[in-house]
């Protein structure tokens, strides 16, 4: 399975060969839910907290005597009925981490790639070579490859190209170590570079 390599002219330079067992895999659709599900899951914070009645501060006196007044029987003014009394049944901090298998997430990434390969939207560049800190020339370069809305993969993020893409609210740059499902999926087009396609390949093969 051969994918082309061009350069950040959009002219071609190469041809690089990739791994069926990755970008020959059929997307499993499953896998990649699981995948999404577990990371906006484990953003959510699960710190809103609210005092129930044995975390109010207050008297626990009883507020008059049980009998021949007839009003109804009550213990202390912490109770959920009266204003600034305790909440009942309110939310409390709690831990929303939710995992999947090791495996899982690894074939999640590789459906991922791979439905980015079959339906053409991954660009293969040889390299990004930036003289500057220079958005306008990311943007250009973007647009010959057809790519304005883009998930740039290097092998290593380089200050230069992530200060570069900062303000470009399409575009998001990540190292091949760090690229997960969420990223690949908000994006329209993977654009990524020949040694971060072999770093790809290996990190994801079974």
């Amino acid at each position: 399975m051969k994918q082309p390599v061009v350069n950040m002219k959009n002219a071609k330079v190469g041809e690089i060969e990739l791994s069926p067992s990755v970008f020959g895999e059929k997307p499993n659709m499953a896998l990649l839910y699981e995948a999404v599900k577990m990371q906006l899951t484990n953003r959510r914070l699960g710190t809103s907290s609210t005092l129930n009645c044995g975390r109010v501060n207050g008297s626990t006196k009883k507020i008059y005597k049980q009998k021949g007044t007839g009003r109804a029987r009550h213990g202390s003014l912490k109770h959920n009925i009266f204003v600034g009394g305790g909440v009942a049944f309110g939310p409390t901090p709690r831990d929303y981490r939710y995992d999947i298998p090791r495996k899982a997430k690894l074939g999640a990434l590789r459906s991922a790639l791979a439905q980015k390969q079959v339906e053409g939207k991954m660009v293969v560049i040889d390299r990004w070579e930036l003289a500057e800190i220079k958005t306008k020339q990311v943007v250009e370069t973007l647009r010959m490859l057809g790519a304005e809305n883009a998930l740039l993969v290097v092998d290593a993020v380089d200050e230069k190209l992530s200060l570069s893409v900062r303000n470009l609210p399409k575009v998001r740059v990540v190292s091949s170590q760090d690229l997960s499902v969420l990223d690949l999926l908000t994006h329209d087009r993977l654009v990524v570079t020949r040694e971060a396609i072999q770093k790809l390949e290996q990190r994801v093969s079974v």
